[in-house]
Formats: C-alpha cells, sequence, structure tokens
C-alpha cells in the first residue's frame, strides 16, 4: 500500500460516512506560498472596484496556534492582523466588517486585537464595523470597543465584562491516591496558583490584585468605546453577566440590531460609497461561496454552553482570560 493510499485510508477511517453525509472527501497538496487571499463573494450591480472587507474573527482568543485536523491550526491573533493588514493595504478597501463570534480568551490576545484594530483606523482611516454573530462576550466585546460602530444580530449573546483566573486544587485527590508534591522554590510565592496545594490567603490577595487591575483596564476600554455611557453605568453593567441584542442596545453596549448585511450597508454609508464587491480572506484552497461562511474549525460556542475542547495550555499554569466561562 503506497503512503497516499495509507493517508486515503486514515481519511476514511476519522471522517466516517455518519460526520459527511456526501461519503466524500479530498486530500490535496498544499501550495507552498500560503498568504492570504482575497476572494469576492458579493459582486456589486455593475462596474466598481470599491470593497468592503469581511474578517472572521472567531473562536477562542489566544497567542497560540489553535490545533486542527493535521494541522497545525491558525494562530487566531496573527490570522487577524494578517488580514487587517491586506484590508489597510488595499486601496480598493474602503471599509471593513469585523464578524466577531468569540467568548473571548486571554487578557493579552483580546488586547492586541483591541490595539491592532486601533492601530488600522489611524493608519488607513477607514471606518470598522463590529458585527457580533453567535457570541461575542467578554474578550471579543473588548475587541469590538476598537471599532466605529457595533452591531448585533437579535438572537446574539454579549457582554461578559470582567476578568476570570482558573486555577484547580488537586490536594485532595492527590491525598487519596497517596501522591504529595514538594516544590523547593527561591521566594514565598514562586509557586503561588500551584494545583498541588491548597492557596494560601496571601498569595489569592496579589492574584485578585492582578485581577482587579485587569478588570479596570477593562472598564477604561468600554468607557473609550462607548463615550455616551459613564464609569458609573458601566461598572454597573460588568459585573460578568452576559445581555442579550435587545439588552445590550437598551443599556447602550451596542449601537444597533441588524444582519451581516446591515453591518455592510453600514460600512457602505461610512466610507462615503453606494456600491462596493464584498470580499473575504483566506489561505489557498479554503472556500467561501457567500458572506456567510466561516473558517473551518471554529468554536465560537461559550464554554458554560457547549462540550468545547480546549488546548492543553490551558491547564498548563494559571492564565488572566477575558473569557465567558462558568469555571470562575
Amino acid at each position: 500500500m503506497t503512503i497516499l493510499q495509507r493517508l486515503c485510508f486514515l481519511a476514511f477511517l476519522i471522517s466516517p460516512i455518519a460526520c459527511n453525509p456526501t461519503g466524500s472527501f479530498k486530500i490535496t497538496a498544499m501550495p507552498r506560498d500560503l498568504t492570504v487571499e482575497e476572494e469576492i463573494v458579493t459582486r456589486a450591480p455593475g462596474w466598481t472596484s470599491d470593497r468592503i472587507a469581511v474578517i472572521d474573527v472567531s473562536g477562542v482568543l489566544m497567542n497560540a496556534h489553535m490545533p486542527g485536523l493535521f494541522s497545525e491550526g491558525e494562530h487566531p491573533v496573527s490570522f487577524t492582523v494578517e488580514k487587517l493588514t491586506v484590508a489597510a493595504e488595499d486601496r480598493r478597501v474602503k471599509a471593513i466588517v469585523l464578524r466577531i463570534n468569540s467568548p473571548g480568551g486571554s487578557v493579552t490576545a483580546s488586547d492586541s486585537l483591541y490595539q491592532e484594530v486601533l492601530a488600522f483606523k489611524k493608519k488607513t482611516g477607514k471606518p470598522v464595523i463590529a458585527y457580533f454573530q453567535d457570541v461575542a462576550a467578554s474578550g471579543g466585546y473588548y475587541m469590538a470597543c476598537a471599532s466605529d460602530e457595533i452591531m448585533a444580530q437579535r438572537t446574539s449573546v454579549t457582554g461578559s465584562i470582567g476578568v476570570v483566573m482558573q486555577m484547580m486544587d488537586l490536594s485532595r485527590l492527590m491525598s487519596v491516591v497517596g501522591i504529595s508534591a514538594d516544590a523547593i522554590t527561591s521566594g514565598e510565592f514562586k509557586d503561588a496558583g500551584s494545583p498541588f496545594r491548597p492557596m494560601k490567603a496571601d498569595e489569592r490577595k496579589v492574584f485578585q490584585g492582578l485581577v482587579n487591575g485587569f478588570y479596570q483596564q477593562f472598564v477604561a476600554v468600554v468607557a473609550a468605546g462607548r463615550p455616551k455611557l459613564t464609569r458609573d453605568q458601566i461598572l454597573k453593567l460588568a459585573d460578568g453577566r452576559v445581555y442579550t441584542a435587545e439588552q445590550a442596545l437598551e443599556f447602550g453596549l451596542i449601537d444597533r440590531i441588524g444582519t451581516l448585511t446591515d453591518a455592510i450597508e453600514t460600512a457602505k454609508n461610512r466610507a462615503g460609497i453606494k456600491a462596493a464587491n464584498v470580499v473575504m480572506y483566506h489561505r489557498p484552497l479554503d472556500w467561501t461561496p457567500n458572506i456567510y461562511a466561516t473558517g473551518p474549525g471554529s468554536t465560537p460556542q461559550a464554554i458554560n454552553l457547549f462540550n468545547v475542547n480546549l488546548p492543553s495550555f490551558w491547564t498548563r499554569q494559571p492564565r488572566f482570560m477575558y473569557i465567558w466561562t462558568v469555571e470562575g
């Protein structure tokens, strides 16, 4: 059996017909140049060179590759910045729509994306419309605060303004099986947050201070992005809870309720153009049949509602997260 035949057989085993109604699959060689490509998904009537770029921000936002089947997967921050760069350098792109479908992610990844959107606006002057799909919570909302206008599908869930630092205490379980841990450290806080022993009161105080600091940063970002809201109003909303689109509109967290098509029309209006082709960016061999197409392997669902297999680095060490989850 040749290598190709073995690969085909392996693909058949892990992609059964039950998961693939057509019973078909394709294995193809990847091109050397994997630079993102533009694809026109909606053509305007007549002729125009103007473009509105729809940029997807999906899944858990982390500063790491999100592993996929037979691949290391995409790096959410890097991939988004790559698409922003293409849109910034293309004079035909007059505005962008950030289609956000994410429960958030790490503090740093969320802030990096926020800063990159601000930099895009400052460098290009092009309008940025944030459009919320299923979920745009916590770090997803944080990023959206850099946009010029926020729209949400009427069935979208948003908010979850806050910070969580999830840790585990395995000491009781270890004692049951007769295992103990003994760390030699250079200072009393060097192993703070260790899952192998209960947390000490002074360690909790240190971590709480860090969480409070990142929380204040989140509130400041919302205040900058939603100038009609006072700080006191934001603090009342920023208790970690999520809101429906209607609630978010009532409280001033978003500007409008609408569809992706509405978001694209808003982007055209802000750019001062009447017609534009709608484009999306993807890796070679990916196919985007229309503006509702999403990249493969995205996991936009909230972690506390669905079974999401988080990467292993989630539990290696304590992490500060702008994310919608019940683990906190």
